[in-house]
């Protein structure tokens, strides 16, 4: 299987990612430069973490319109597999692919610090290693990380369980204290209607291999593993 990692100008997560994918899937992983019309046939496409473009107009708003991801939103229409991390969801989130938004943190500032998070839909198969009941230790660096949507978008994506991820605290209790930028109802991740698309703030490839003394993201690597195998 072939997994592709998009590269946009300021994406400084896509070395982490890679090494994550092809240690943790088996899967051969391609790169693909923003400026690029060919998805190279690959069966998952990945939207790194960075700053692509600066940020500039605001997050992901740039990156949403450059050539590639024409053929992304079309790869996901049809139901290709496709997953942003951090600034790649703010991308997925810019074209329509997910719903909702990521606004500024409510601390007003940017935040990089570890986190826990509670798996909220463990019967995707995306997410099928993860205990519904168990805390994660995941980290997240973001200033624009607050998730929101309108209260009938919000409603759409709580009953149709597109809920990915909670921030929660270490016990696995979904609080207030344990919301590191405001997200409404504690939302870190969320996935489309189709359960094909899917963004989370966290960065579970910097939590993914014993040196870095944290493999709590391990599972959803051997979730994509098990979605492409």
């Amino acid at each position: 299987m072939r997994l592709g990692v998009v590269i946009f100008p300021g994406s400084n997560c896509d070395k982490d990612l890679i090494e994550a994918l092809e240690h943790h899937t088996g899967g051969n992983v391609v790169t693909l430069w923003h400026q690029e019309k060919d998805l190279k046939s690959c069966d998952f496409i990945f939207l790194p973490g960075g700053f692509s473009y600066g940020d500039y107009l605001r997050s992901g708003a740039i990156a949403a319109k450059s050539p590639i991801m024409e053929r992304v939103i079309d790869f996901a229409n049809k139901g290709g597999f496709v997953m942003g991390i951090c600034n790649g969801f703010q991308i997925l989130c810019e074209t329509g692919l997910l719903p909702g938004a990521l606004l500024r943190n409510t601390n007003m500032r940017f935040t990089c610090s570890n986190v826990y998070l509670r798996a909220a839909n463990a019967s995707l198969p995306l997410l099928k290693h993860y205990h519904s009941t168990e805390a994660y230790n995941i980290p997240i660096a973001h200033g624009e990380g607050r998730f929101y949507a309108d209260a009938e978008t919000l409603k759409q994506i709580e009953e149709q369980g597109q809920v990915l991820f909670r921030y929660c605290e270490a016990s696995g209790e979904i609080s207030d204290a344990a919301n590191p930028n405001g997200s409404l109802n504690n939302i870190a991740g969320v996935c489309n209607a189709g359960k094909n698309v899917f963004g989370m703030m966290p960065h579970p490839e910097r939590a993914a291999f014993e040196h870095l003394f944290n493999t709590d993201g391990v599972p959803l690597f051997e979730g994509i593993r098990g979605m492409i195998a």
